[in-house]
Parts: structure tokens; sequence; C-alpha cells
């Protein structure tokens, strides 16, 4: 298990875009299991509904992304490296992501080599699944123009 603090030295989104709270289960390179604790006072709710609060899909990708990027960064690991998302693949969204919820993030590596990784995603709530799909990393170089 992973806490916020061992996840920010892993991957370097910070608030408010730090998507992932804690990694339940990690098989490096292979798997990894987190967990996204949606709170009501995230900025994105001012305005995605006020009324009915919603957490936006491609939040959700993105929680996800970072957890893939988190299942890969411990044998990827290179100050001059930034795992971006190059890819989204057959994403569908089943239901809604409302504050109070705890977010399951799962990411399986199907493929990392060359700089691209490819995971099969899956967000829940309670067992009920969120979204699920794939998604592509892209590994850059922060050196190169």
């Amino acid at each position: 298990m992973l806490n916020n603090t061992e996840i920010q030295s892993l991957i370097p989104h910070r608030y408010p875009f730090l998507l992932v709270d804690k990694i339940l289960e990690l098989e490096p390179g292979k798997k990894a299991v987190g967990i996204k604790n949606v709170t009501a006072n995230e900025p994105h709710f001012q305005g995605h509904f006020p009324e009915h609060a919603i957490m936006p899909g491609i939040l959700i990708v993105e929680a996800l992304a970072q957890t893939a990027g988190i299942a890969v960064s411990v044998n990827e690991k290179s100050e001059s490296k930034l795992g971006v998302l190059s890819g989204i693949d057959g994403m569908k969204f089943k239901r809604k992501v409302v504050p109070g919820d705890a977010l399951k993030l799962e990411a399986e590596i199907l493929v990392s080599k060359l700089g691209l990784i490819k995971a099969k995603v899956t967000a829940s709530v309670d067992g009920q699944t969120a979204a699920e799909g794939e998604i592509k990393i892209m590994m850059t170089d922060l050196n190169r123009k």
C-alpha cells in the first residue's frame, strides 16, 4: 500500500490535479489498484454541475491514467521522463461518480515497451463499474524540444 506522499514521489501531479489518494495494490510494471475519495469541495464541482455534482468523465480517465502511471513508474523512474496521456480507446461510462464516493481505480498494464504504455482500466464505486476502457501513455523526454 502507498500513501499520498509515496504516490507523489512516483508521479509529478499535485493538488488539485493529483487524483489518486492511495494505492491498495501494486505489482510494479503490471498492475495498480488505487482509491480516489471524491469530495464536494473539489473545484470542478463548482461548475459541473452545482445543483447535481457529477465528477467529469475526463477526470475519471485522468485518475485511471495516474494509476497506470504509478504501476509503471517504479520501473520507468527517470527525472527526465514524463508520462502523458496519448490515447483513449473504447472508454465507456456506466455510472455517475458523485461527492462521497470512494472511486476504486484499477489499471492492468498490457504493453510497456519503447516508451509506450497501454493499460486496461476500470473505475468502480461499491462494486459497480463507473468507467472502463483502455488508455495509452507515452513516455516523453523532458530534455528534448
